[in-house]
């Protein structure tokens, strides 16, 4: 294949800036080096796959995510692939064990997003999740030697409502970007237009929609965390209360912001992270 027009970017930040974008907090800061290299190494392909899904020319998107695909093939055919992001993730997959389907899942999510960029229910939304959120959960438990089916499960539902919380946070980004992840009929409910996401505050109707999301991926968080956080010991438990918190923490930023995520970002302190962080370790 000929070298991609549009200029791969390395990505090569710290863990902790990417971290930080997901809603996902400090607790990378405090895992041993080889962790924080395996995750670095995850998140730049997920930041890769995304900013090609979201920002490249939109003509080139699909061969871009081509690309990305059969660079996975080198991966896992133990070649050396050209994209610096998947040389960094190789040797994260080869000592973890990481299967390719995960990583095929977060290709096929942005591949999806230059399709469909409209979802009818709630559930429809968590099918997406299916392929942009659970697949990271599967990686990093597979990081940890902790990929149980049990510990799976509970896995999938928190990323999805990770996923939502962001959802939830990015309204306006998303809707300028043509996409709309609130479910659309949860908007006619409410008596939302399509127009009310360009606004420059949220009216009430619209912040309905929102909090009712919200609550949503609170049920999820409340049923599935405290079961994965009790099947995980050291430094996976440590990492995973980190996400956790995070998630938290930003649904307590949308309620203190009631909910008006078009006129400001609604995003936690480092405070209150670190302080549901704590929690979640306690609470197991």
């Amino acid at each position: 294949m000929a070298a991609p027009s549009w200029s791969f970017d390395e990505h090569d930040r710290t863990l902790d800036v990417l971290v930080s974008r997901e809603n996902f907090p400090v607790a990378a800061r405090v895992l041993p080096a080889r962790h924080r290299a395996d995750l670095r190494a995850v998140y730049g392909f997920a930041r890769l796959v995304d900013d090609i899904g979201d920002e490249a020319p939109p003509e080139r998107r699909p061969a871009l995510l081509d690309l990305v695909d059969d660079e996975l093939d080198a991966v896992y055919a133990g070649r050396t692939p050209r994209l610096p992001q998947l040389r960094r993730l190789a040797p994260t997959v080869k000592a973890s064990g990481i299967p390719s389907e995960p990583f095929r899942d977060l290709v096929q999510a942005n591949r999806q997003d230059q399709v469909v960029d409209r979802y009818g229910t709630f559930d429809e939304l968590l099918k997406y999740c299916t392929l942009s959120a659970e697949p990271v959960g599967r990686i990093v438990l597979h990081v940890f030697g902790r990929a149980t089916p049990e510990l799976v499960d509970a896995s999938d539902r928190v990323c999805s409502a990770l996923q939502v919380i962001e959802h939830c946070q990015d309204v306006g980004e998303d809707y300028a970007r043509g996409r709309i992840y609130l479910p659309g009929e949860d908007l006619r409910r409410f008596g939302c237009a399509e127009e009310d996401l360009a606004l420059p505050h949220t009216p009430a109707r619209l912040r309905g929609v929102v909090a009712l999301q919200a609550s949503r991926a609170r049920e999820l968080l409340d049923g599935a965390a405290p079961v994965l956080l009790a099947g995980l010991t050291g430094w996976a438990r440590l990492a995973v209360a980190g996400y956790v918190a995070g998630g938290r923490a930003t649904l307590a930023a949308l309620d203190r912001g009631r909910h008006d995520v078009l006129g400001r970002r609604l995003r936690p302190g480092r405070a209150r992270t670190l302080a549901g962080w704590a929690s979640a370790l306690g609470r197991g």
